[in-house]
């Protein structure tokens, strides 16, 4: 995979998670109020990643954890969920860090915070080969951003991301899912630069490069200063041959 490929599936999700978590290095189908997920794998993933870390990490987790038990003050209790899902997140095992981002969420009870928990789960499985954990990250990053969509259903970038996850792990006998929705929501928000980046990418992922450049190019005259779209022209006028637009767009990638 090359450093433009990279870009274009990942940057957008380090900008939010940094951000959010103070880094150092479709129409929903369940309530919002309804607590997240819950699989037996929860547990058995977060001892698996236990495991791996150093006595030197396991010391700074501990130190994390004790001041969470002992806290009783809600900001503080939030403050530390977050800066626990950083420190997973850092010693790179994402879908821990997913799993602390949901009880973030679930503290915060806002559609920033179950983006943030569907961004990181999504993250997580773009990044996996292993079937099981892709189907974990998967069932966890919808049900993030179906809440996300409920909390705040006029903000389209919620289902544009659910239709990602299910661009990257189609359900069984739904694979085209993704598009589907993505078209629903071009008809609904014709304006919107988020859902003409997702239809590029979807374009990209199954090769179809001059469908992928006619989507980007009008999302990026619709929002010219989205950081995410000139990566993905980039990868796109790459595909058709056009040597020169590939790095006049690639030099603008952040």
């Amino acid at each position: 995979m090359t450093r433009l490929q990279l870009a274009s599936i990942a940057a957008s999700v380090l900008l939010f998670l940094g951000l959010y978590f103070g880094f150092d290095i479709i129409p929903p189908t369940k309530g919002a109020d309804a607590p997240p997920i819950e699989t037996a794998n929860d547990d058995q993933r977060v001892q698996d990643a236990l495991n791996g870390l150093t006595e030197a990490q396991k010391s700074n987790l501990e130190a994390l954890e004790s001041e969470l038990n002992e806290t009783k003050d809600p900001v503080q209790k939030l403050a530390l969920l977050k800066r626990i899902s950083g420190f997973w997140y850092a010693a790179g095992k994402i879908p821990v860090a997913g799993i602390f981002a949901e009880k973030v969420a679930v503290e915060e009870k806002s559609d920033t915070a179950w983006s943030v928990a569907g961004a990181t789960f999504y993250q997580a499985l773009v990044n996996s080969i292993k079937q099981d954990e892709r189907d974990f990250c998967t069932a966890h990053a919808v049900d993030a951003f179906e809440k996300a969509a409920e909390l705040n259903p006029e903000h389209p970038e919620h289902q544009v991301n659910l239709a990602l996850v299910y661009a990257e792990n189609p359900p069984p006998g739904e694979g085209m899912k993704a598009v589907l929705l993505l078209r629903e929501l071009e008809e609904k928000y014709p304006e919107n630069a988020s859902v003409y980046n997702a239809l590029g990418r979807l374009a990209i992922k199954t090769n179809q490069w001059e469908r992928a450049v006619q989507r980007l190019e009008k999302a990026y005259e619709l929002e010219p200063d989205n950081p995410n779209t000139p990566c993905l022209l980039a990868r796109a006028y790459e595909g058709i041959g056009d040597a020169d637009k590939a790095a006049a767009f690639a030099a603008k990638c952040r």
